[in-house]
């Protein structure tokens, strides 16, 4: 007779407990971009609604901005490292294979033989480590999970590139998930497009960009670094087409109306993109809308968490309120859910 394998202790609902974020200190207006992409600070606010952007020093990398936004989690779901049992990490912006940043960030903080692990899906990154944490907490494979979304997609854009340059951004975003007595995390609704992979991607991939470095080297030559590229006109035509469907998923899993949401934190990707996503879903007007695009940029893997918390530090939120999240971007994939957003330091 086979041995009798014990099954985790689950529990029935997660939460977010805590929120946090890291905002580079280095604000680059428009102003400072614009000769390089031949553009106006006028065409910018009307092609992507950004006044303003982040963009990292040397010191703050992707785990030390990652470290400060989840210290800021930790403080505000009232726990400590040590009680946390999970890091789950969402980057596209690590310029390093191995080790996962996870595991770094969890070592910085002082958590010892914890588990950690990153996930690469573009923009939906956060939305996609939110799912992985909600049901790591309901499996009861861990208790409490760290959830981090990070960028520095700085170091990716080709500064003359009229389609990038002026966009993203950097920046870190922390949540803290955890067992609750009412349901605080709805099921997340995901999914991904591999044939529109060439919306946004990066140029070349890194053998060839290897074979390039040596063709070069013996030429006497220079190889150019690959670079992050955009199509936006095809991610427009993308997000308008499909996402809708995705947000009205998300509300159905969750068994949510529309009119019973406080607010909507899209992935701040494109002001236009917001504006056709609240057309689409019908949103009441009391609905409140994230645009933290416009002094932040778009930061990708970060940008939910970071859009989250200006919500609360203006007082335009607030602790418990129901808001729908969605991520969408390169892959193409999305992920979205209904959440009681937490509180922040």
């Amino acid at each position: 007779m086979p041995a009798q394998i014990a099954t985790a202790a689950p529990v029935t609902h997660a939460a977010l407990l805590g929120l946090g974020v890291y905002r580079p200190r280095r604000v680059v207006p428009n102003a400072e971009i614009v000769d390089q992409i031949d553009s106006s600070d006028e065409w910018i606010k009307t092609r992507s609604g950004i006044s303003s952007r982040r963009w990292a020093d040397d010191d703050e990398t992707i785990v030390s901005m990652s470290v400060a936004a989840s210290r800021d989690a930790l403080a505000a779901a009232g726990l400590e490292a040590e009680q946390i049992d999970a890091v789950v990490l969402a980057t596209s912006s690590l310029m390093v294979l191995g080790p996962s940043a996870g595991a770094v960030v969890a070592t910085e903080l002082g958590m010892e033989d914890t588990a950690a692990y990153d996930i690469s899906a573009g923009c939906a990154g956060f939305c996609y480590a939110l799912g992985n944490a909600a049901a790591l907490v309901r499996a009861g494979q861990a208790r409490n999970v760290l959830v981090i979304g990070v960028e520095r997609l700085s170091d990716l854009l080709e500064p003359t590139d009229r389609t990038c340059a002026f966009i993203f951004a950097d920046g870190a975003g922390a949540a803290v998930v955890g067992p609750s007595e009412s349901e605080g995390i709805g099921p997340v609704a995901w999914g991904s497009d591999g044939s529109q992979t060439d919306a946004i991607k990066q140029d070349k991939d890194f053998m060839t960009y290897f074979d390039e470095v040596e063709e070069a080297a013996a030429g006497g030559a220079q190889a150019v670094r690959p670079y992050i590229r955009m199509n936006g006109s095809a991610v427009f035509r993308w997000v308008v087409s499909f996402l809708g469907k995705a947000c009205t998923d998300a509300l159905e899993k969750s068994g949510v109306q529309a009119a019973d949401l406080d607010a909507f934190v899209p992935h701040q990707a494109n002001s236009r993109i917001t504006d056709a996503l609240i057309k689409g879903l019908h949103l009441p007007e009391n609905v409140a809308v994230a645009r933290d695009i416009g002094e932040t940029g778009n930061t990708s893997a970060a940008s939910i968490p970071m859009a989250m918390e200006e919500l609360l530090r203006s007082g335009v939120s607030k602790p418990g309120d129901t808001a729908l999240l969605v991520g969408f971007g390169a892959g193409l994939a999305y992920a979205g859910q209904v959440v009681q957003l937490p509180p922040i330091v």
